[in-house]
Parts: C-alpha cells; sequence; structure tokens
C-alpha cells in the first residue's frame, strides 16, 4: 500500500540530520521494543536492528541496502511486516461502519477484492491509510500502519461503541499472525511451488486463504509496498518462522529490511505516512482522489467529505509531485524553490534511487508549479541545485492486474 508501516531511517545519515521517518539509527537495544515472530531469524541471519514505531526490525543485512534494493528490482526478497495491525471486523453492519470512517466504496468490493482506502478526519485530512478487503462472508480484514495502530484503533473502537449503542451489529478483532511480504519479479515462480492454489488467477488486490508451504491458514493477498509483483501473507504466528525458513531457503529469495522498502516504494511513487501524507493533507492535495469511490463522492457521507469535493471542483492550492535532481541527495524537509528563487514548497521524502542513479524525491508545491517537467530549484546545505518535476512512478510498476 502506500504502506506507510515502515518508516526507514537510511545508513550513515549526515551528522545533525534527522533520521528518514520514524526510525532510531542506533541498534535495537531491545528494552522496551515489541518484537515480531521472526526477531530471532533477523538477528541469526545479520538483520542490523534498529527500534521503529514502538518495534525491532531489521534496517539491512550482510548485502547492504543497495544490493537489497536491487535483488528485489531483479529477483525476489522477503520483508517482515508483522508490526503492521490486521484487524478483522464482523457484523451485518461491518460496511456501513467501514464507510462511516473511509472514502473508499467498501460495499462494491467482491468477495476476496480489497482496496486501499484513507480515514479521513471532518477538516478533510487523512488520518491513515490502510488495505480493507472483504475477506469471507462475514468480515472484512483491514491493515493499518504501525505508527497508527493506537489512532486506528480508537477511531475503530469509538465509532462502533456510537453504532453498537443504536442497536448496529459491529464487533471488531485484532489479530496476532505475522504478516510476511514476498516481493519481486521471480515472486509468482517462487510461491507458486508452495501453493496448491493456481496463483495466475489471483490478481491484484485480491486476496485468498490457503496453505502455504504446508502451513495452513494463511491469507495471501497480491499487494505490496515495491511497485514489483507481489503478495502479503499473514501467517499464524506460531508458524511464521517456519514459513520463512521455507521461502528463504530459495537462492531466489534474500531477506530485506526497512532501507530497502523506503527507497523500493519511493521510486514506485507510493506515499509514507508521516512524511508525503498525514492529518494535514487532503486526497486532494496528495494526488490520492483515485481512492474516493465514485459512489461515495456522489453521496458525500464519509468524514471531511465538504472539503475534500470542494478541492475537487476548485482545485488545491498545493500538489504532491515528484522531482528529479542530481547533485546532492535530497532529503525530508529540503526547501524547493522557484524560478524566482522564492520557496514555493518543501520536500517529504527523499533519496538516491538505486535504479535509476540519481536522486529521486516527492514533495508539496503551490499548484502553478505542479506540472510535470518545470524547472525548479532544491536548497541542500545552503547551495541551490536544479531539480525538475516528475511524473511518478519513477520507476515503472509490475503490479499483476487482469488481462
Amino acid at each position: 500500500m502506500l504502506r506507510a508501516g515502515c518508516r526507514a531511517a537510511l545508513p550513515r545519515r549526515p551528522p545533525g540530520r534527522a533520521p528518514l521517518s520514524g526510525a532510531g539509527g542506533a541498534e535495537a537495544a531491545g528494552e522496551g521494543l515489541k518484537r515480531t515472530p521472526l526477531d530471532a531469524l533477523h538477528r541469526a541471519r545479520g538483520g542490523r536492528m534498529v527500534p521503529f514505531a514502538g518495534w525491532s526490525l531489521p534496517l539491512h543485512y550482510g548485502q547492504g541496502h543497495l544490493q537489497s534494493h536491487l535483488h528485489t528490482r531483479r529477483h525476489c526478497s522477503l520483508f517482515d511486516v508483522s508490526h503492521m495491525l490486521q484487524t478483522r471486523v464482523y457484523g451485518r453492519d461491518r460496511v456501513r461502519f467501514m464507510e462511516s470512517l473511509v472514502v473508499g466504496d467498501i460495499a462494491e468490493l467482491k468477495l476476496g477484492q480489497g482496496t486501499l482506502t484513507l480515514i479521513t478526519n471532518e477538516r478533510g485530512g487523512i488520518v491513515d491509510d490502510l488495505i480493507v478487503t472483504n475477506a469471507s462472508e462475514d468480515h472484512l480484514y483491514v491493515v493499518s500502519n504501525a505508527g497508527c495502530a493506537e489512532k486506528d484503533l480508537a477511531v475503530m473502537r469509538s465509532r462502533a461503541a456510537e453504532l453498537q449503542a443504536t442497536g448496529s451489529d459491529i464487533h471488531l478483532e485484532t489479530l496476532d499472525n505475522a504478516l510476511l511480504a514476498l516481493q519481486g519479479p521471480s515472486m509468482a515462480q517462487v510461491l507458486q511451488a508452495g501453493l496448491p492454489d493456481d496463483l495466475a488467477k489471483l490478481t491484484f488486490m485480491r486476496s485468498i486463504t490457503t496453505t502455504v508451504f504446508g502451513v495452513p491458514g494463511c491469507r495471501v493477498t497480491r499487494c505490496g509496498y515495491t511497485g514489483e509483483d507481489g503478495v502479503e501473507i499473514s501467517v499464524p504466528a506460531g508458524r511464521a518462522v517456519e514459513l520463512a525458513e521455507q521461502l528463504l531457503a530459495v537462492p531466489e529469495v534474500w531477506p530485506a529490511g526497512l532501507a530497502a522498502r523506503d527507497s523500493l516504494r519511493l521510486e514506485a511513487g507510493l506515499c509514507l505516512y508521516g512524511n508525503d501524507i498525514d492529518e494535514t493533507t487532503t486526497p486532494a492535495e496528495a494526488a490520492l482522489l483515485w481512492t474516493l469511490g465514485k459512489r461515495r463522492r456522489a453521496t458525500m457521507d464519509f468524514p471531511g467529505a465538504a472539503i475534500i469535493m470542494a478541492q475537487v471542483k476548485e482545485k488545491p492550492k498545493r500538489r504532491r509531485v515528484g522531482l528529479t535532481s542530481v547533485g546532492p541527495p535530497v532529503r525530508p524537509h529540503t526547501a524547493i524553490l522557484g524560478p524566482e528563487g522564492t520557496p514555493i514548497g518543501t520536500v517529504t521524502s527523499g533519496c538516491p534511487s538505486p535504479s535509476l542513479g540519481k536522486n529521486v524525491a516527492m514533495g508539496y508545491v503551490e499548484a502553478a508549479h505542479s506540472r510535470a517537467g518545470t524547472a525548479l530549484t532544491v536548497e541542500v546545505r545552503k547551495k541551490q541545485h536544479p531539480a525538475l518535476v516528475t511524473k511518478m512512478p519513477f520507476v515503472p510498476t509490475h503490479y499483476y492486474v487482469a488481462k
């Protein structure tokens, strides 16, 4: 998803600069940090563990960030995303409940189909981005960002209580399953060897419950946060290591960490919650109007609908754009300058692109300067460098869509 749950601190950041997003640059001491079911596996394989959103997670492994990134683009990598919040929503009013929080058309989802959607507030701001799947005849399956877990749960529980008080049938259940993301062009070949189902029939944003390499009760969803073909596998925590070991036994599959996940998602033009979107940005400003269901636009019954739909009609004053540049890397909070040298925006994410050999970034600029091909300037360490507004994704995506 635009999966903001992996805010990564890239290694060797310049002195005095804060880490990219929410991860610390020091080794995770483990004190007070949650550990995923794969924690011992990460350490045994040489993962450099860092604290992130209250969890101890691998930043990278022995092969380093650059090689891990390129291996994912060319082959296949396994990411541990078990820190993300997984929730089931039961009850006959589960769709009405979910649509009271998000902008997407949940009612139109077919069985086994999911969608990326946004929780919004009454000001039109984005509370979180999440994937909602019509998982079965009796429940929805929701995956939310780790950094927003407490906030999201509070919002969902509060709304559920409100609706229950009026007689609605809603029940929330949080899962302790592990969540593994297998990403890259070799994913299908690797995973098919351990699936009884025909993976060719599982298209992007579709989900099934099945047995994976002998582990029953796994939910496999064809999605990911890298721009490559991939799946996310929700697996019972007690058998997560078994499944991960079987996948990593395939030479094609490398373990990967937060650093590669962050640069991969940026090349794919995917937002990071807390950097590129937050409660002060609207779907219109963030170029995420495609998440608004057609029916929902007409009914305008989601939080902040009046403000968001007014921006659809009148156009927002600022827009999220992609930027490419040469020279020193462009990092969050870098100033974006217009043709006359005046500030017109700020970078929200940026890194050197391992795939392209130049800097890529995204940020918000005044709408008048948001057209692709517009020449701008970024200010890095008090020096100005040319930048170009560039269409995203920076690297072509390879999602497996129905033909």
